[in-house]
């Protein structure tokens, strides 16, 4: 069977470069063979968080919010594309999945950061790390960061130069790594019961 990634990014600015990045990520990801999907928070477009999905009464949440519990429940593993806001995260992708708990229990994620400047978004990829693991998720420990990301991926999405080249050979380990979690989880998942 298939493994099904959702890829989650979460700018809403007018000019967002890390789109390219999201989009490359679903690209590769299909081309190895996954069912990857982006999942883009600006699109999506949920309102500040007042209610968590599970608060809502069985068939009363919204439309965006139900499907996309759905999407997440049936999902083998999740790749977040972050940005950095001042040393942290993105909002709009923090937001998001801040609807959910339950649903994103025992599935590894992985992280992939981009920034303008040399450190890839360092420290927005250290935040998820602690936040994914708190919300249930195994966090994998491969990750990709992506520096000046617009000398490395160029509008399309396509690697470019020695950056580009880089950034590909990491992206297909971190890609090797998030198999392997998906694999481990889902035999997990179909043998035993969650422990609460």
């Amino acid at each position: 069977m298939t493994d099904r990634i959702l890829v989650f990014y979460g700018s809403y600015r007018s000019d967002r470069a890390g789109i390219r990045l999201a989009d490359y990520a679903v690209r590769t990801l299909n081309a190895r063979g996954t069912d990857a999907e982006l999942i883009d928070a600006k699109a999506i477009d949920l309102p500040m968080l007042d209610r968590m999905y599970k608060e809502y009464p069985k068939g009363e949440a919204p439309e965006a919010m139900e499907t996309l519990a759905g999407k997440i429940r049936e999902a083998d593993g999740f790749v977040f594309v972050t940005g950095e806001y001042n040393w942290g995260m993105q909002p709009g992708l923090k937001n998001l999945t801040d609807y959910f708990l339950e649903e994103w229990f025992w599935r590894p994620a992985g992280i992939v950061s981009y920034s303008a400047g040399r450190l890839g978004g360092a420290h927005a990829n250290l935040a998820w790390h602690g936040t994914l693991a708190e919300m249930g998720m195994v966090v994998i420990s491969s990750t990709v960061a992506v520096g000046q990301i617009a000398r490395t991926l160029d509008d399309d999405g396509t690697p470019v130069g020695d950056a580009g080249a880089s950034f590909e050979r990491a992206f297909g380990r971190f890609a090797d790594d998030l198999a392997w979690w998906m694999e481990a989880g889902k035999r997990q998942r179909a043998h035993r019961a969650p422990p609460f």
